[in-house]
Parts: C-alpha cells; sequence; structure tokens
C-alpha cells in the first residue's frame, strides 16, 4: 500500500501557501476533489439547517468558508490542465466536469438556502454591515437569483440537467481544440520554406520539429486566426499553409467542434429562457455593467462601420503596393506580409530588427517589473528554492517599498504542446483577509522556446502580451478584500480586461522603453529613431485590428442572441451570415477568431461577453489619458490607481470605483482617437 499523503488535504506549509507542486501526482486529483466536494456539502447542510433567525454570521460568513479544500485543489487542477496537461488529467476533467456543476447547482439553486440569503437581502439596510459585507450579500443574492435559485422544482431539474451538459461539452470543445491544434501544426521539410524567418524562430521550429520526433521544422499554431510569422515568410505557399491550417481547426474529423458549438448554443439560449431572458446574452448582460445587449450593440454598432472602412482603404494600399511588387491578389495570408512592408516604407519600422531589443529577459526584468517598482513601489526577488509545475516556470517573490510581502508571482512563458493556446493568468492561491492568505498568480504565454543557450527574443505583440497578462497578474497581486468571493480578478466579466489593457501602456513609455530594449548581442540602447518610429506607427493597421477583433465580438454575440428553436444546420453558414449583418464579411479580414476555434466564446467564460474587452477599452484608453494628464510613471500616480481601482478587487461597483478615481464616468473619446475611429459625438 502507497504510504503517499495526497497533499491537497492539508494547507501548503510553502511559502504564501504555493501548492506544493514537487510532491503532486495526477493520482492526488481525484481523492481531494471528492473529499473536497463532501465537505462543502456538508458545510453547507449545517448552514440551511440552522434554525435560528438568518444572521451574516450564521449564512454568509459561514458560506464564504465553505469549500477551501475543494477550491484548493481546483485552483491548481484547472491551471494544470491549462498550461501542463496530459491524457490524465483531460480525461479526469471531462468525466468531473458535470460532477463539479452539479456540485455547484446542489448550493447555488438550494431553495433553503436562497431563503435565508434572500431574508439578509431584504434586511440589508438593518444589519449594520460595513459596505463590503454588505456588497457580498447583495453579490449571493444576484449570483443565486441569476443562477436560477427562485424556479419551481421542475426548473430547477431541467436547469440541473442543462449545467451538466454544458460543462462536459465546453471541456470538450477545449480539448478537441487543442488536439485539433497540435495536429495542424505546419510541417516544412525545405529550409527554403522558411524564408524571412529569424534564426531564432527557425532554431525554434527545428526545436518543436525534434520535440516531436520530426525532421526539419514545425511551425506551431497559435489561438488567433493569424500568426506572427505571417509578417516575414517571404513564401506564399507557407503563408497560404499556416492560414489554411489555423483557419481549418475543428472543421472535420474526431475533432470537429461544429456540433458541440451547435448544442452548446441551444442549451445556453433555453436556459436563458428557463430564466426568464430573452436570450443568453441578455442573462449574461443583467450582470455586467454593459446591463443589456442592447448596450453592447449601440457601442459595437457604433464603431464597426467606421473600422471596415479604415480596414477596405487599408486594403487598398496594401493591394497597389502589391501590384506594383508583381505579387498577387492580396489574401488574408499576405496581410500581415504587406503591412511591414508598408510600415517599413512609411515608419522606417521593421519589426523583425524590434525583435532583437526585446530579449525575455530585459523586457520582463527592465520593462515589466521596473514599470511595477516604479508605480507602485514593489520589488520582484527570483526564488529558485521553490518549485513550479513545470520546469519552465520561473517563481518571484513581490515586497512592498518597506519590505513586507505582496505574494508570488510565477512566470510560464514558452509554448509546449501540453499547454493550450494564447496567453492568460490564473490565479493558484487568493489573496483573503478571513482566510489569512495572500495572493499567488502565474501568468501564462506561448513563445516558441528556442534551443538551450540561446535567447528568447519576443515580438513586438509578444511583448504587449506579456505586459498586458502582467495587469492582470498586478490585479490578482494588488487586491486586497477580505472576503474570497471577491479576491483579485473577481470582478464583472466586461471589465475584467481594463487593468491588463492598461498595463499596456508602459511598454512604449520612454522611460521604461529606454531600459529595456537594449540589442541582445551588441548591448546597445534601440536608436532614438527607431523608438520614435515605433511612437510614431502606433495607430497604424487601427482599421484591420479593430476590424478583426469586432468580427469575433459581434460573431460571439450572434451566437448567443438566438433562440432555443433556431435551427443552425451549417456553423460556416451563419458565420457568413453574422458577418455579412455587420458589415465585416472581408474575406481579407476575418475574424480574430471564427467560431469551430473561438475557445473564448465556447470555452473560456467570455461567452456573450468577447465585447469585454473593448468595453474595457473605454476605461482603459480614459485612464491613459489621466496618466498623461498627470506626469505619466510616477508612484504617486501608480498609489492612486492601485489604491481605488487595483486594489479593491470585486468589492465595489467597478464603475462606481472608476469615478473616484478619475473624477467622472469614462469619455469614449480616447478610445475613438486610438482607434482611428474619429471624435466623440
Amino acid at each position: 500500500m502507497s504510504s503517499h499523503a495526497n497533499p491537497f488535504l492539508a494547507p501548503s506549509g510553502l511559502p504564501y501557501r504555493l501548492p506544493p507542486f514537487a510532491d503532486i501526482t495526477d493520482d492526488d486529483y481525484r481523492p481531494a476533489i471528492e473529499q473536497g466536494m463532501s465537505e462543502q456539502r456538508a458545510e453547507v447542510a449545517a448552514i440551511i439547517a440552522d434554525e435560528s433567525t438568518p444572521t451574516f454570521e450564521n449564512t454568509i460568513l459561514p458560506l464564504e468558508l465553505s469549500g477551501r479544500l475543494l477550491r484548493r485543489v481546483l485552483l491548481v487542477f484547472y491551471n494544470r490542465s491549462s498550461a501542463d496537461s496530459s491524457d490524465a488529467a483531460d480525461a479526469l476533467e471531462e468525466e468531473l466536469a458535470p460532477v463539479l456543476a452539479a456540485h455547484q447547482d446542489a448550493i447555488r439553486l438550494d431553495p433553503a438556502l436562497y431563503a435565508r440569503i434572500t431574508e439578509l437581502y431584504d434586511r440589508r439596510d438593518a444589519l449594520d454591515l460595513d459596505a463590503e459585507s454588505r456588497y457580498l450579500v447583495e453579490r449571493y443574492r444576484t449570483e443565486f437569483t441569476l443562477a436560477g435559485a427562485a424556479l419551481d422544482e421542475a426548473g430547477i431539474a431541467r436547469l440541473r440537467a442543462i449545467n451538466e451538459r454544458l460543462s462536459t461539452l465546453k471541456t470538450r470543445f477545449e480539448k478537441h481544440l487543442h488536439a485539433d491544434a497540435n495536429a495542424r501544426a505546419v510541417h516544412v521539410t525545405d529550409a527554403r520554406e522558411l524564408d524571412g524567418l529569424a534564426p531564432e524562430q527557425v532554431a525554434a521550429a527545428a526545436s518543436a520539429a525534434r520535440d516531436r520526433g520530426l525532421d526539419g521544422w514545425l511551425i506551431t499554431l497559435v489561438l488567433p486566426t493569424g500568426h506572427p510569422y505571417l509578417a516575414t515568410l517571404t513564401n506564399e505557399a507557407t503563408r497560404d499553409r499556416i492560414m489554411l491550417a489555423s483557419r481549418a481547426r475543428g472543421t472535420e474529423g474526431e475533432h470537429d467542434t461544429r456540433p458541440l458549438i451547435v448544442e452548446i448554443t441551444r442549451l445556453r439560449a433555453e436556459r436563458a429562457r428557463l430564466l426568464g431572458f430573452e436570450n443568453h446574452a441578455a442573462a449574461v448582460t443583467a450582470d455586467s455593467t454593459a446591463g443589456t445587449p442592447a448596450a453592447v450593440s449601440d457601442l459595437l454598432g457604433r464603431l464597426a462601420p467606421a473600422a471596415a472602412g479604415n480596414a477596405r482603404k487599408e486594403q487598398a494600399a496594401l493591394q497597389e503596393r502589391a501590384d506594383h511588387a508583381g505579387a498577387r491578389v492580396i489574401t488574408a495570408a499576405d496581410w500581415a506580409f504587406r503591412t511591414e512592408e508598408v510600415r517599413r516604407e512609411r515608419y522606417h519600422v521593421d519589426r523583425a530588427a524590434v525583435r532583437e531589443y526585446f530579449e525575455l529577459e530585459r523586457v520582463l526584468r527592465d520593462g515589466v517589473f521596473f514599470a511595477a517598482s516604479a508605480l507602485y513601489g514593489v520589488t520582484f526577488t527570483e526564488r529558485a528554492d521553490l518549485v513550479g509545475y513545470h520546469p519552465d516556470v520561473r517563481v518571484f517573490e513581490v515586497h512592498e517599498e518597506d519590505g513586507s510581502p505582496v505574494g508570488l508571482y510565477l512566470g510560464d512563458y514558452h509554448t509546449r504542446d501540453s499547454k493550450r493556446g494564447g496567453a492568460w493568468m490564473n490565479s493558484l492561491v487568493e489573496q483573503s483577509e478571513l482566510l489569512g492568505t495572500l495572493p499567488v498568480v502565474v501568468n501564462n504565454l506561448n513563445v516558441p522556446k528556442p534551443p538551450p543557450g540561446e535567447p528568447t527574443l519576443l515580438s513586438f505583440e509578444e511583448a504587449t502580451t506579456l505586459f498586458h497578462e502582467f495587469g492582470h497578474a498586478l490585479h490578482g497581486l494588488f487586491a486586497r478584500t477580505r472576503y474570497p468571493y471577491f479576491s483579485g480578478t473577481r470582478v464583472f466579466r466586461d471589465v475584467v480586461e481594463y487593468p491588463s489593457q492598461v498595463n499596456e501602456m508602459w511598454l512604449l513609455h520612454p522611460e521604461v522603453l529606454g531600459r529595456f530594449a537594449i540589442h541582445h548581442e551588441t548591448g546597445e540602447r534601440m536608436p532614438s529613431s527607431l523608438v520614435e518610429a515605433l511612437l510614431a506607427s502606433r495607430g497604424f493597421n487601427e482599421g484591420f485590428a479593430t476590424s478583426e477583433y469586432l468580427g469575433a465580438a459581434l460573431l460571439d454575440q450572434a451566437w448567443h442572441t438566438i433562440g432555443p428553436d433556431a435551427e443552425i444546420t451549417d456553423v460556416a453558414q451563419f458565420e457568413a451570415a453574422a458577418l455579412a449583418t455587420a458589415g465585416l464579411d472581408n474575406p481579407v479580414v476575418p475574424p480574430r477568431y471564427s467560431s469551430t476555434y473561438f475557445a473564448h466564446a465556447f470555452s473560456g467564460g467570455y461567452d456573450a461577453a468577447y465585447y469585454s474587452y473593448i468595453w474595457s477599452e473605454v476605461l482603459d484608453a480614459d485612464t491613459v489619458a489621466w496618466f498623461d494628464e498627470h506626469g505619466g510613471l510616477t508612484r504617486e500616480n501608480g498609489e492612486r490607481f492601485r489604491r481605488l481601482v487595483l486594489g479593491v478587487g470585486g468589492s465595489r461597483d467597478p464603475l462606481a470605483a472608476y469615478r473616484e478615481f478619475r473624477g467622472r464616468d469614462a469619455s469614449i473619446a480616447p478610445l475613438l482617437e486610438r482607434r482611428g475611429l474619429g471624435p466623440s459625438d
């Protein structure tokens, strides 16, 4: 009999309760999850069995304290399944998805528990609660109501069945997409087909091929439709192969995601009707700052025509250049390549050359960390003695200026077959004064890994992504709330991107860029002429960028405004019609994500909420204007932003917090200017 003790069954003894990854095996997850569910059921049953008058102390507080083991193991398990999965973890996740959905519903749909929460909500004015505790009562009441706790017995039974099925379908979508993206990686055997790639990119592709036992080179796919290599590959056939592989994901064979999409959207629509909403988008926005799909439609509809018009102008300019070069009629696979030609000619910016100055270690330490230190006074110390969940993972301890602890930051930057596409931030330990925990957060990127001893050079987009995801990490590190419900980034979905988008501004800030933009071989700083050209070209290609984003956002809305009786027999046809209705049906400017690989919408929690990025960008652009107006990168500015925005987590209404920070509601004018869409009406 094994003497191995399950490491999840007691809080970790490591600093900041970092999960003991060296001790965790695949066999530990299932028993810990099962025991965690059992414990939480007993904890909630005790709340319901209490016959005394409901109080905050005998209802809400024990509810917040319930499920600590389950939460502890799930934070680790879900990060494992996305960042370093295995066949065993994938199978377990799919098996447990409906079980966990049923467990959650057993709590949120319990009529007796809902009655206690409702009674407290109705008496909230007389409870003498502090602001955070009162808001917690209100949030629980809203969450349980929108979950369906007020439905009759038959309605709740159907709702539970829908939720269980959806949990399975979403998990299956993610696994199908991951597997198909790996399977469709582009295998190249002729070095001439890679002409235009930088030496380190070629080396990374060779390393990826070796990892799979292949000769030659392997170009792995990224999550969006486009691919970074399309900007410099001179071989049209190679560009075509990458674009074809990207767009074909989820369209055939055992990894076909189309039946999943149809069933997911139908069930979401049925659930929304059951809850009293016209469609799933209405149900989602009911608990958001947008409030209604009409508000979302108003913003997206306002931006789409101008963005599409700008993209057409850009396309004409690119086609003119292609004609002059005797090249073919421009396709989606050519856009990035021709765009970089124009960028070099018009702004004297060679983004391939920019990579030489964007070495990962310098960008991280002298860019990302420096900006955070300058703004917030925090410091980052690498802890080689602390082990991550994969050999590539690095662990940094974060301290305040006075030396007091903030939390741990983990960085997992390189792509691998066991990691899903995209970039994201996860919490591994959530901050809570009630639980006495400080935050442990992780950033995941998908940067190709060079051979041992070679530097990791970032594209401009990859560097931007690093700053973006670190903005999420700062949100998770800085939030200080009493209750775990409000911890870190647990805010309304349509403002969660706001802090991360703001953090992107520091990439090109002269004081930050000047510190990290150093040539990885010569040690020379980026020439001022190149810095000025980068700044001058910031608004270039915004027609394309805005159009591809809006195409995906409007496609997400189209899928989630249908009714449960809608008969969708052809996913491609539905997508084409939705894009045509929006005026974004330009085949040379495809949506950032097509339906069959739209992980945000069908497995990633952004269903009917992909609009959040541009919705949050209204706040972001207005905040960047505030920093510009108040002196930029200063401790005073950072402290204000941290105290009034980052530090409150989800414990306040986000728009109220924004008004206190900015002194007014956000203006859309800075966003319109940034996106090249003209002045505000």
